[in-house]
């Protein structure tokens, strides 16, 4: 039943989805390297431009990956621009010898390479502001193809390169992240849009935990089923929780897809925790710092995960104030006065062992919130009473303890990071109750 509902409201969205591309421009981001194809770098250029420009109303078409091979990239521009009207290339565009684009690009474009005082003389401050030494390498970055228009490099020395073809376009820029991010948000995004005048994509993302995917599907059939043409609702499942994005392109939208948020929200009844997209140690920093609270963990299985987790937020020092990673039964009893006892009549992976974690961190770091975490990440450690994957999960604040059992699963690194995210949601709900809180997501 799942799989046919899902299909029902898809097929309404897809043909709506398929009509406003007549009016948004589509755009084909191919990454090139064979460090990508090797898992040797992991391509979060397209990641970030994928976002990007689909936040400033570009549709993207496809996302294409291929090596340093001049027949394979000029294949991947053919088709590209057979379902695509803008093409962004990174990628192989540096000093060395195997950055083959540019010569690519040539052979693509019929055209040849000329020298370009401009772009020598940018290179040469760059090294110069650097204090090195410019080489014949880098100097080779001064040649350009003459049919390109050239845009300057703000922060690197390998040129942007512009080809109009027609009414569509292709640009070529860096790999190098930093380089992409910078002529992207401050030369390629802005002059596209000038050109384009591309239609907003309004989005509202809403955090679900304590609920299958399969059951939200189930639950969600009706509403998806009833939508109205353009919008889409996409489920995007993650360790221990779901995130449902609804969108639709169009400003005009906006009043529908606020009105369509209201009824959804009720739907998800209990499982909603908020309308956000931020990571979920970030709307955890978010409750902490409104609500003028700070928070310490008490972690076993988890091994300091949680705290590392919490304070890859910048400014997390406003509200994180430390860790205590009680991996052995010793430490636990020595640092954190969990009597042995207790481990030994319930076991270390126990409600009772939790709760004086997290009472006792809160207490010798001075926090009004905690997390302690103990469980069997796996694969050995498990018994039939507490098989891999269980994990208990404590969150306090000032004098309330919240004490949840979790199974997790059977991959350890997968256990880790599910009852990470459990344990930070479990603190989110916990804050998100409070009379005094802010509100958990404004519709």
């Amino acid at each position: 039943m799942r799989f046919f509902f899902l299909l029902s409201g898809l097929s309404v969205n897809l043909r709506s989805y398929l009509h406003i591309k007549e009016y948004n421009m589509k755009v084909e981001i191919i990454s090139i390297g064979d460090e990508l194809l090797i898992g040797q770098v992991v391509n979060t250029n397209a990641e970030w431009m994928g976002r990007e420009l689909t936040q400033q109303g570009f549709i993207i078409a496809a996302i294409t990956t291929v090596g340093d091979r001049s027949d394979d990239i000029i294949h991947a521009i053919d088709n590209a621009f057979g379902r695509a009207d803008i093409l962004l290339l990174t990628g192989g565009v540096g000093p060395t010898n195997d950055d083959i684009t540019k010569h690519t690009l040539c052979r693509y474009f019929h055209t040849a390479l000329e020298f370009n005082d401009e772009v020598l003389q940018h290179v040469e401050s760059v090294f110069l502001r650097r204090n090195i030494q410019l080489n014949q390498l880098t100097r080779k970055q001064a040649y350009v193809p003459v049919s390109a228009t050239v845009i300057q490099n703000k922060v690197g020395t390998a040129p942007i390169l512009w080809f109009d073809k027609g009414e569509k376009i292709l640009i070529s820029m860096p790999g190098v992240p930093f380089e992409m991010k910078t002529t992207m948000r401050d030369d390629i995004i802005p002059r596209l849009q000038s050109q384009f005048q591309p239609d907003r994509y309004l989005k509202r993302t809403y955090l679900v935990s304590g609920i299958t995917e399969s059951a939200l599907a189930t639950r969600l059939s009706g509403f998806e089923t009833l939508l109205p043409a353009g919008f889409t609702l996409a489920y995007l499942p993650s360790f221990g929780f779901i995130r449902l994005r609804l969108s639709a392109w169009g400003e005009a939208r906006k009043p529908e897809i606020k009105q369509l948020g209201r009824r959804l929200k009720l739907l998800l009844g209990n499982e909603y925790v908020a309308r956000s997209e931020k990571t979920l140690e970030a709307l955890l920093g978010e409750k902490l710092r409104k609500q003028q609270l700070t928070v310490s963990t008490a972690e076993s299985c988890t091994g300091g995960y949680i705290a590392h987790r919490i304070t890859s937020v910048s400014g997390a020092s406003d509200y994180f104030e430390g860790s205590i990673v009680t991996y052995d039964n010793r430490i636990k009893e020595e640092l954190l006065n969990v009597d042995k006892q207790t481990i030994e009549s319930h076991g270390v992976v126990s409600r009772e062992v939790v709760e004086k974690m997290a009472q006792n961190v809160a207490l010798k770091l001075g926090t009004q919130c905690s997390i302690a975490v103990s469980g069997i990440m796996g694969p050995e450690g498990g018994t039939r009473e507490k098989p891999v994957g269980t994990a208990w999960v404590c969150t306090k604040y000032a004098d309330e303890i919240i004490s949840v059992e979790y199974h997790v699963g059977s991959s350890r690194e997968e256990n880790i990071e599910r009852t990470a995210n459990l344990a930070i949601l479990q603190l989110i709900r916990m804050l998100s109750v409070r009379p005094d809180a802010a509100s958990a997501g404004n519709l």
